[in-house]
């Protein structure tokens, strides 16, 4: 069986989660195939290297002296190849590196990419596993977009079977020059040599054991999520909801791989299992997660009925896309509709963008709704349960919660409800609560009467 570990920055923060890492992948036999992210933080306050090297790039761009940062960011290393006993020159190389980073040599992207590498080259050497450069691995096309049929070439060359050891959230153009995926990098490194190598698993480890079924700064009771498919991870991520970056789902998915998320300091739990399905027949619980976002407006548009009903939403909506903004979700009425945006996104456009509609489309009347959340319940197990929806709202109007708007896509997998932003946090709680029992536990399928909703 082939498991790429991805191990994160709090994973690898120090010398002691160096020794927490070589006891996971020596425990597996299966794990031969590493990737690891740059020093993470030690403890409250600390700082990630990425974020230093950053400021050293700031500082050198602006002729501002950096000696301090690099001194600090070289003993990190220095402290870790000690307290391990590590042979690689991390001295020397580093003191060449900061040299060239001080005479300002150096592109941005590569000297961030350095924070990666220095870790994997001491990783590499504790573990016993072969270095192989991301930049002779993960290709980049010359607009700094990633080129995965060149990838997967450039793998199929320079992969050891035995397994090898490879820094994470950068590769290189043909040339050499050195360019960064996105922050959160790292996660994408993985899936994308996991889907290369068709690998059997992927897994993230982490500082946390998997996805809670809720914030657990709302909801203390909320659940660990056994298993979760991509689908819903999509949903619960798009609404704030983010142990895993978005877009390492997508190389996995694509090969049909799972994904688990696990916990470096706890292996023993068994984490989160992302996957295409998740196993028929079992009983699951009824919902999967609960997240949400504050921050949105909604712009009601009201047609007058002396105009046309043909092209009035689509030429209003034109003005939305001639600003740029993002719709995010359309309730719509037999003469409204209403479009909920983020509040950022038209922070300084506002008026005008309503200016405009009015000009187009010459409606009745144009409200502006401030102040919303956005909450969306999300399960697979939703589909066609009657009395689910019904039950949800009954909780949420019996604790008080005003909900504004309420949307629900074909395949029913979540139920997003629009509420004040005041009254977020009860919101989450209220709803967590519909779903689960005395213990905090979510009620599950085989326990659920949808008819006779109590549940």
């Amino acid at each position: 069986m082939i498991k790429i570990a991805k191990f994160g920055g709090s994973s690898v923060a120090d010398a002691e989660h160096f020794k927490k890492i070589k006891a996971i992948v020596d425990a597996d036999p299966g794990r031969r195939f590493v990737v690891v992210s740059a020093c993470g933080r030690r403890f409250s306050g600390d700082t990630k290297v990425t974020d230093l090297l950053y400021l050293v790039d700031a500082h050198v761009n602006y002729h501002v002296s950096c000696d301090d940062l690099l001194e600090d960011i070289g003993q990190r290393y220095f402290d870790i190849a000690d307290d391990l006993g590590l042979t690689y020159p991390i001295r020397e190389e580093f003191a060449k590196f900061a040299e060239g980073a001080r005479a300002g040599k150096f592109t941005t992207e590569y000297l961030v990419s350095r924070g990666e590498y220095f870790t994997a080259r001491l990783m590499a050497e504790y573990l016993g596993l072969p270095f192989i450069d991301a930049a002779d691995m993960v290709a980049f096309h010359h607009d700094g977009t990633l080129s995965m049929s060149r990838t997967t070439e450039l793998v199929k060359k320079n992969a050891r079977e035995g397994g090898f050891l490879m820094p994470g959230f950068y590769g290189a153009t043909k040339e050499g020059r050195i360019k960064l995926l996105d922050r959160g990098g790292g996660d994408i490194s993985g899936s994308i040599l996991a889907q290369c190598l068709g690998a059997d698993l992927y897994e993230n480890w982490t500082d946390v054991s998997g996805f809670l079924s809720a914030d657990p700064r709302i909801v203390p009771s909320a659940q660990p999520i056994p298993r979760i498919t991509y689908e819903e991870l999509r949903e619960l991520s798009y609404m704030g909801a983010s142990v895993l970056h978005e877009e390492a789902v997508f190389p996995v998915r694509e090969a049909g791989i799972p994904l688990v998320i696990k916990n470096t300091n706890a292996p023993e739990d068994p984490g989160t299992i992302i996957s295409e399905t998740a196993k028929e027949g079992e009983s699951e619980p009824i919902i999967t997660g609960i997240a949400g976002k504050r921050g949105f407006i909604a712009i009601a548009v009201s047609r007058d009925r002396t105009k046309s009903r043909i092209g009035f939403m689509r030429r209003a909506l034109s003005v939305f896309e001639r600003y740029g903004v993002s719709v995010e979700h359309m309730p719509t009425g037999v003469d409204q509709f209403a479009a909920v945006v983020q509040a950022s996104d038209v922070k300084d456009s506002l008026w005008s963008l309503i200016a405009d509609i009015k000009e187009e489309v010459e409606p009745l009347e144009i409200e502006v709704v401030e102040n919303l959340a956005l909450i969306a319940t999300v399960g697979r197990n939703l589909r066609g349960r009657p009395g689910v929806s019904g039950h949800l709202f009954g909780k949420l109007g019996e604790a008080g919660v005003s909900v504004r708007m309420i949307t629900q896509g074909c395949d029913e997998i979540n139920i997003i409800c629009g509420v004040e932003e005041k009254d977020f946090d009860l919101a989450i709680a209220t709803i967590y609560d519909a779903f689960c029992e005395k213990d905090g536990t979510i009620v599950r399928t085989d326990e659920l009467n949808p008819v006779s909703a109590p549940l």
